[in-house]
């Protein structure tokens, strides 16, 4: 199963719910790899930072491989990085992905990564991708087979919601008929505040798929980010972990 989580919008904490869920599988057992597509980096330091782990081959060496083809085949395995955690591996992003995306484009490479990644052996593969829509987060959508869509509760982000969901569903028809959206994951939940349970019960009614797990907001998140340590290691006791491990249970059971 590959899952792609995917928001047009920066900040609504892409790369921590990729990287917990994906932590939380490796955690019960299974062989569990990310994909980090986003030039900023953010899974790849929390995953590899806590033992100063550097990875000597990333997705960007991947790709521009890719445009080298005739000189060298490229095989995704090659890429992959083992992260300090027992069934955790990683593809790590780079910066300079920015600057191979009109490159990409132009020599048609959209399904490479879909081609790549069904040839490795894992039981679940994390994709996180930038806040953009553009060729890799096109890629990884097209890469995927389930897509979650984390949402922060105000009204912009759920103007943009719309978007983002015909965005998939176009991705769908044209590219990847395997594609499904898992649900909408509400994330920095208040609980006690009107406005994100009336916008979530109002998504609710219009038929939206909302994930029954609403993550909340904790400190706990940015220790565990300063730490390099997922919440599953980190604080394992905490209530937003046992909230993390209620999400990815909720994904496992549909």
């Amino acid at each position: 199963m590959r899952r792609v989580v995917f928001n047009q919008k920066g900040g609504v904490g892409k790369s921590t719910i990729t990287c917990n869920l994906a932590a939380i599988s490796a955690s019960q057992g299974l062989k569990t790899l990310v994909v980090d597509l986003d030039p900023q980096c953010n899974a790849s330091q929390y995953l590899l930072s806590s033992e100063g782990i550097i990875a000597e081959q990333t997705i960007a060496d991947y790709f521009e491989t890719i445009l080298k083809s005739r000189v060298k085949k490229a095989d995704l395995a090659d890429y992959i990085t083992a992260t300090p955690f027992e069934n955790l591996d990683l593809i790590a992003a780079a910066p300079d992905l920015d600057d191979l995306q009109v490159k990409l484009e132009a020599r048609a490479k959209i399904f490479k990564l879909r081609d790549a990644l069904s040839k490795l052996d894992y039981d679940r593969i994390y994709i996180d991708t930038p806040p953009a829509l553009h060729f890799f987060t096109r890629s990884a959508l097209i890469a995927a087979t389930r897509c979650i869509i984390p949402f922060d509760c105000d009204d912009f982000s759920r103007q943009a919601l719309y978007n983002l969901l015909d965005t998939v569903e176009e991705i769908r028809e044209d590219h990847n008929d395997d594609l499904e959206i898992e649900g909408i994951a509400v994330n920095q939940f208040q609980p006690r505040a009107k406005l994100p349970q009336r916008l979530v019960d109002e998504l609710i009614e219009e038929g939206q798929p909302m994930l029954n797990t609403r993550l909340t907001s904790s400190v706990v998140v940015k220790e565990s980010h300063d730490a390099s340590v997922p919440l599953i290691w980190h604080s394992p006791k905490h209530k937003l972990t046992d909230l993390f491990v209620s999400l990815h249970n909720e994904l496992e059971s549909n």
